[in-house]
């Protein structure tokens, strides 16, 4: 019988090795929970395929989720939905509404389940390289947070560019005509 000081090492062991790995299922959860207060406008959180490639760029964190993507994009959405101090300014791979069922089955109904999960959201289509030589120019001064999921659909990626949750660009606007004509604010 093992004494009480090697069980609880064993237990802190195993607990680590768990949580470390990412085999305990929550470990991108739990990062998305620490890092999203940290995150502000500039920031990006990508919901991306099981072919997107681990970015070398230092500003890029890549975390396997072993989870559906759908799934993954809500959890996201509605923590970002919860935190004031941010919005998220959404992005699509142009290349995913010329995808046909006969190169990827699935697409379709990917698709119209994507469509359902952005609801309501302003979302912009843009070619996939653009999208990443953005990450790749924006991960030099701002953290980006990549979770990759099990999805073997190609462009199916999300990227969710964060933006200030409590401005917008009409009130910066009024700030900068202000500014402009040396006027003060009411």
């Amino acid at each position: 019988m093992l004494n009480i000081k090697r069980q609880v090492e064993i237990v802190v062991f195993l607990w680590i090795g768990v949580n470390l790995c990412g085999c305990g299922g929550n470990a991108w959860k739990n990062r998305l929970k620490s890092v999203l207060p940290e995150y502000g406008h500039r920031n990006w959180i990508a919901i991306v395929d099981s072919a997107y490639p681990k970015q070398s760029a230092t500003g890029i964190e890549t975390i396997a989720t072993g989870k559906g993507q759908l799934e993954v994009l809500d959890i996201v959405l509605d923590a970002i939905a919860d935190a004031p101090h941010v919005q998220a300014m959404v992005m699509v791979d142009a290349e995913l509404d010329r995808v046909t069922e006969a190169d990827a089955p699935g697409v379709t109904e990917y698709r119209s389940k994507l469509k359902a999960a952005l609801k309501g959201k302003q979302v912009k289509a843009m070619l996939h390289e653009d999208i990443i030589g953005q990450l790749d120019k924006d991960a030099k001064m701002f953290n980006i947070l990549l979770l990759k999921t099990d999805l073997t659909i190609p462009y199916t990626s999300v990227f969710l560019q964060l933006d200030c949750g409590y401005w917008n660009p009409e009130k910066e606007k009024r700030l900068r005509d202000t500014m402009a004509g040396d006027g003060q604010p009411e």
